[in-house]
């Protein structure tokens, strides 16, 4: 399988979920870069389709900012019950969290503002330690999209630039074959149920 076959109409048509669907795994700790998944969706959007490229756009930042409340919340309801467990309930751990409490409570919203321009493990990592210290929940969101409109707009923007040469970004397209293919059969199936219930009512 080559580039060709991932670049038919019907890719072309959803590239904007596609990049939605790879940014909410990359939420979920899956090894997917976020700034590779924008260079190369701008660059198609560039070579192929540009009268969809701020559909693109908004895919890739919409992707973008949920899977960071993911991870936020992952840390907020689900990390911290599990430093209850007797046997990570320990007093070092607890000392930890107290520390990253107040490191967060006085300068919070600059780590995570500057976080955003790190690459995906160091981001993860500080959107995770926020939910965990319960840093307030709205300025996190405040701060996250404030960051995330510089970084995107850059990305998106050096992607598009790489339009004409996506011959070089091939490779990284061939490493995310497998999940490209699920999520647009994915995206292909709920279509597919959508239209047969709408003809079905009338």
């Amino acid at each position: 399988m080559n580039i060709e076959y991932y670049l038919t109409s019907s890719m072309a048509e959803n590239i904007h979920f596609i990049s939605f669907g790879l940014l909410m795994l990359a939420g979920f700790n899956f090894p997917i870069s976020e700034d590779i998944v924008f260079i190369i969706s701008a660059s198609i959007a560039a070579k192929y389709i540009p009268e969809n490229t701020y559909l693109i756009f908004a895919g890739c930042f919409l992707g973008a900012y949920l899977s960071d409340i993911v991870v936020y919340c992952i840390g907020r309801f689900g990390f911290k019950r599990l430093l209850n467990i007797n046997f990570l309930n320990t007093t070092k751990n607890r000392l930890r969290i107290e520390k990253a409490t107040i490191y967060f409570k006085r300068y919070g919203g600059k780590t995570l503002f500057f976080g955003r321009f790190f690459p995906f493990g160091i981001r993860n990592i500080l959107f995770l330690t926020a939910g965990t210290v319960h840093y307030n929940f709205f300025l996190f969101l405040l701060v996250d999209i404030s960051a995330l409109a510089i970084t995107s707009t850059i990305l998106f923007y050096t992607g598009y630039m790489f339009g004409e040469n996506i011959s070089l970004i091939k490779e990284y397209l061939a490493d995310y074959k497998f999940i490209i293919v699920t999520i647009l059969a994915f995206f292909v199936l709920i279509l597919s149920i959508r239209h047969f219930f709408i003809k079905k009512r009338f």
